[in-house]
């Protein structure tokens, strides 16, 4: 599969705020694709946002608000934290910090571990 560019050859880190949840699973794909693409070892993605932990939703306002979006599209929802972290594995990320913050959403702070691959 050919992955699209991005208008970004290279940077130090990458921010995501309140995406992932309200976008396909392959959306989360390609940030990470992304991500591995234009960081360099020790680069960071930070992402932030509502998750489920160790598959449960951590308050009941996650838990109505996953219902709420995959009513709206089967393919949204709230993430689980291990999921995204096996993604983010897979492509070269460690997770390196959770950190709780307001209304149950989560701070997630990945490093990039191993050489970019070239493409």
């Amino acid at each position: 599969m050919r992955l699209p560019r991005w208008p970004v050859e290279r940077a130090d880190a990458l921010l995501c705020i309140n995406m992932i949840h309200i976008a396909p699973w392959a959306t989360a794909q390609g940030l990470f694709a992304g991500a591995r693409r234009i960081l360099p070892v020790g680069g960071m993605v930070y992402l932030y946002g509502p998750y489920r932990i160790d598959r449960r939703h951590t308050a009941p306002s996650n838990e109505q608000f996953d219902a709420w979006l995959r009513s709206q599209n089967r393919a949204w929802g709230v993430r689980d934290l291990a999921e995204v972290a096996d993604l983010a594995a897979d492509n070269g990320f460690v997770l390196v910090e959770t950190v709780p913050m307001p209304a149950n959403n989560f701070s997630v702070i990945f490093r990039r571990s191993e050489p970019a691959q070239p493409g």
